[in-house]
């Protein structure tokens, strides 16, 4: 038996600014130049790629492409919006078209919406509110827009909705507010609901790693209240049904703690492992038989990150013993596990470079009909390469690996234009057969889109199905992780 699971490494910290700003006493503007499709090919095999066609695309020249446009192609990705629409916004095509056949539903999209406040202080993504954004797909093709704040406890004591002025008092644990201190801040750790949103048991929930998920109306996006998912549920054991479980994991020190429950939220099943290490657990996978835990070996450093060193340091890496040469990060590895009968491995963990696959990469998802099934193909966000300023983060490039063949075909936004976690949607029984939806950020003009493409068809010049145009007051940073709830 072989369990296979792709996961990705990261570098802390990860939105850090890649360049200092550069003197320069006005906003550098690039010339417009169309943006044409191209097909070329590397040393993968079976690489295709496609950048998609737009006549209104600012295209700058590569000699042009200098640290001035990096450094504010950087910073607009992470502009914050501080504007809601509690009324749906019909989203207007500019490209394509909505197919007929597109699946009715509701993608959710979690993110930071805010990162400065009214008093001088600005927050690391991570730490910024959560900012919950939603495109309907319903009647006659049309996709209907809104976007909310989650009214944590934190977001309605750091926002004053009467007169919309913000004041930072939680630093969050990847920031500093301004006069604030390293160490001796007691005030720290918020739940900022921001990293993903999930649809069980017919309630929408907007997650948080160090915190409780809090409860969203899937219609109007108004925030219910946090919900105790352990401490809240039925605790009595039943026995363990195939089919529709979820898994939640409070990590302990040293002591991780996996919660089974079924669609009605009822507590199927509890396991708590000791794991004699230092660790830390970003990432786990199950089958039906298994739980499969991502621990990373961390080292903490109390004195801190030293920025005059001028070196990057992992704080989480997957690499294969004895490999020297490294990789881009963040970057896609597999990492295969053989148990024999006994569901026993006395073999160490095979790991290696996703399809050889040597570009920086992030956001892997499959097809959700696949998951606990053996699947063939991986989407993921990834860099082109193409940008000398900003060779790995962020991404403009949708990557489709077949693990079979170990082929890479993919699909590029196009140039001075970014790209955040795509999103299968399935339609029928094969792999993929559906549809991909990835936002755009197009930050040399200070807009978002939203992406349909054809997953038979990345690496073709025709995957581009349709491009959405969010309303340019509406537009907002970088998102994190989404999810696609299906009408039925």
């Amino acid at each position: 038996m072989e369990l296979t699971k792709s996961l990705k490494t990261t570098i802390s910290p990860k939105f850090s600014s890649p360049l200092p700003l550069p003197s320069v006493h006005r906003v550098w503007s690039p010339p417009t130049k169309t943006l044409q499709t191209i097909s070329v090919s590397t040393s993968v095999t079976n690489h295709v790629t496609t950048t998609t066609k737009n006549d209104n695309i600012n295209h700058p020249t590569p000699q042009n492409d200098d640290a001035v446009a990096a450094f504010w192609d950087y910073q607009f990705l992470f502009i914050s919006q501080r504007s809601e629409t509690a009324e749906p916004v019909a989203l207007h095509v500019i490209n394509g078209a909505v197919p007929a056949d597109f699946p009715a539903g509701t993608y959710y999209l979690a993110g930071p919406g805010i990162f400065s406040d009214d008093h001088g202080s600005t927050v690391h993504p991570l730490d910024g509110h959560g900012y919950l954004r939603a495109f309907a797909f319903g009647e006659n093709n049309v996709v209907k827009f809104m976007a909310r704040y989650v009214k944590t406890e934190a977001q309605e004591e750091e926002h004053q909705s009467g007169t919309d002025m913000w004041r930072f008092t939680y630093r969050g644990p990847f920031s500093v507010l301004r006069g604030g201190r390293k160490f001796g801040n007691s005030k720290v750790m918020k739940n900022v609901a921001n990293t993903s949103v999930l649809m069980w048991g017919g309630r929408l929930m907007c997650l948080w790693e160090g915190g409780d998920p809090y409860e969203i109306e899937s219609g109007t996006l108004k925030t219910v209240g946090k919900v105790d998912v352990i401490n809240g549920c039925d605790s009595s054991l039943e026995g363990v049904s195939e089919g529709g479980d979820v898994w939640d994991l409070a990590a302990r020190l040293l002591k991780p703690i996996l919660y089974e429950f079924d669609s009605n939220f009822k507590l199927l099943h509890k396991q708590e492992f000791t794991i004699p290490d230092h660790l830390m657990i970003h990432d786990w996978a199950f089958t039906d038989t298994y739980y499969i835990i991502f621990a990373n070996r961390i080292k903490l450093d109390v004195a801190g990150y030293d920025w005059r060193s001028g070196k990057l340091d992992p704080s989480i890496m997957n690499v294969n013993a004895g490999q020297n040469d490294m990789l881009p990060l963040p970057h896609l590895i597999q990492v295969s596990i053989t148990l024999d009968t006994k569901g026993n491995s006395n073999e160490k963990c095979e790991v290696e470079t996703l399809n050889q696959w040597n570009k920086s990469a992030d956001f892997p998802v499959i097809n959700p009909s696949f998951s606990g099934y053996k699947n063939t193909c991986v989407y993921a966000a990834a860099s082109s390469g193409s940008r000398p300023a900003l060779p790995h983060f962020p991404f403009d490039t949708v990557a489709k690996l077949n693990v079979s063949n170990k082929s890479v075909r993919t699909w590029s936004v196009g140039h001075r234009r970014f790209i955040g976690e795509p999103i299968f949607v399935p339609k029928g029984v094969e792999e993929d057969d559906g549809y991909l939806l990835v936002v755009e950020y197009a930050v040399s003009v200070q807009r978002c889109y939203l992406v349909i493409l054809d997953p038979k068809r990345i690496g073709e010049a025709d995957a581009l199905v349709a491009r959405l145009e969010v309303p340019k007051h509406l537009n907002f940073p970088l998102g994190f992780h989404g999810f696609w709830a299906s009408a039925k």
